[in-house]
């Protein structure tokens, strides 16, 4: 009676496992289908518009962050170059010896060798210029020299982050009106028609502003760092040109000739 009941037992697992194996043999195999509607759809659906329009945001993107980074790298090489002017330059005894521990491809280098160049310029029609003016306006000059150096570069920043956002509406709307134009031709308006194109088309919007943004926050922050690296510039130069018209005087003095006082001795 047992053995007849596992028997039964074994023919009804037998039957449900095969009942099962043909469930899954039937049932549709899972296929990974790739996104019909993401960037690489865009590149090849676009036409030269919209590829050309994706081109500018892209050298928009790597022009902005090259200026950052370089920028960056100048103003911790400004910085540096002025903790070296700070420490030498002022321990020196005179002002040849102070120029000469500076390096040479130093703005710090540049605006004393100025200056110190002015002293010795100040002669024929330059003459007539007071001396106190015209080191002051010779190192003011360097200055303005290197601070235009160091603001190379951010009005492409600026003009990345007003006009990105535009060129990429451009897109957008150039997107949308190429995918309306082929779902009219094709006379279907279905969401499964529509979504793929538009959607493609905001895509653009979206890339304008992840160019814009780096660049708006990038030349903020650039211009902000800027004048703290002036800073210490003019501080310097407002130092040189009280130390160069002091060495003007001292030399002056030197150079000018003594009166010697003959006493008589009067016998009486």
């Amino acid at each position: 009676m047992s053995r007849l009941n596992l028997n039964h037992l074994l023919a009804a697992a037998l039957l449900l496992a095969s009942a099962v194996a043909s469930a899954a043999d039937l049932a549709p195999a899972t296929e990974v289908v790739s996104n019909p509607y993401g960037l690489d759809a865009l590149w090849k659906g676009g036409d030269f518009v919209a590829k050309g329009t994706l081109g500018i945001l892209v050298i928009m993107s790597i022009g902005s962050w090259l200026i950052i980074f370089t920028k960056l790298y100048e103003q911790h090489k400004l910085s540096q170059q002025g903790k070296k002017a700070n420490e030498t330059f002022w321990e020196a005894g005179e002002v040849d010896q102070a120029i000469a521990s500076l390096d040479t491809a130093s703005a710090y280098h540049y605006i004393a060798q100025s200056g110190a160049e002015a002293t010795g310029k100040h002669r024929g029609l330059l003459g007539y210029i007071d001396l106190n003016d015209w080191v002051q306006l010779s190192i003011h000059r360097s200055i303005e020299n290197v601070q235009s150096r160091l603001q190379d570069g951010l009005a492409f920043l600026a003009t990345v982050g007003s006009t990105a956002p535009f060129v990429g509406l451009f897109g957008t709307v150039w997107g949308i009106y190429h995918a309306l134009t082929a779902i009219g031709i094709a006379g279907q308006a279905s969401i499964d028609k529509v979504a793929g194109p538009v959607g493609e088309s905001l895509i653009m919007t979206a890339i304008g502003l992840a160019v814009a943004v780096p660049a708006v926050l990038g030349y903020n922050w650039l211009v902000r760092r800027n004048k703290a690296a002036l800073e210490s510039v003019r501080t310097f130069g407002a130092e040189l040109h009280a130390v160069l018209l002091g060495a003007a005087a001292a030399r002056s003095t030197d150079k000018s000739p003594k009166v010697v006082q003959h006493i008589r001795a009067i016998s009486v």
